[in-house]
């Protein structure tokens, strides 16, 4: 038993750091091989290929731990953006970004049935993570009343279907920042006539 527990522990730190190592080399190109990822993680090709036995694995394992990651950071953002909490859905915004890009690269490598059970195992969580950041900027008065969380992941949608390109970033702030402008409130304008001046825009 005494001596399970620190392989056992070895074992765990091995998995965390390949899936760290993935993360940082799928973001810079959705090509990484399991190869150069294990490389990268000082550990041998063995040791990669016992905790994911495809590139698919390693793959999904990245994906659940950003999600798990992004879903934890809504609560803790809207505490530290008490006052202003449509700082805390830019921030937010800026994660769901970075985690476009390994979704981008997921959508890439797995199966379209693979896609869709990953995609209907955290729908509803992250529709109500959305809608806590939308609230509180409601309760505010700084984001417009006539808005809800499925509006707001429809919006952006482009980020794991637009082509990530060498100006993908810069497009990506861009785009965000349209989007966040259009869920702000303006001042004076109520729900009905937030949507009217959207619809005549």
């Amino acid at each position: 038993m005494t001596e399970r527990a620190p392989r056992r522990a070895d074992a765990e730190q091995n998995r965390a750091r390949i899936v760290d190592v993935a993360r940082v080399a799928l973001t810079e190109s959705a090509d990484a091989t399991l190869n150069s990822i294990a490389k990268r993680a000082g550990v041998g090709q063995g040791t990669l290929y016992r905790h994911f036995a495809t590139r698919e694995a390693l793959l999904l394992a990245v994906y659940r731990q950003d999600i798990e990651e992004l879903l934890r950071a809504a609560p803790e953002l809207l505490r530290a953006h008490e006052q202003r909490p449509l700082d805390a859905l830019r921030l937010w915004l800026d994660r769901l970004a970075a985690y476009g890009r390994i979704k981008h690269g997921v959508a890439q490598a797995v199966e379209a049935a693979t896609r869709a059970d990953l995609s209907n195992e955290y729908y509803d969580r992250v529709i109500d993570t959305i809608g806590s950041l939308l609230r509180a900027g409601q309760d505010a008065g700084a984001v417009r009343a006539d808005v809800d969380a499925p509006d707001v992941l429809l919006l952006v949608d482009f980020l794991w279907r637009s082509d990530q390109g060498p100006d993908w970033e810069p497009r990506t702030r861009h785009l965000l920042g349209l989007v966040l402008d259009g869920l702000r409130a303006r001042p004076g304008a109520s729900a009905g006539a937030s949507a009217e001046g959207s619809a005549g825009a």
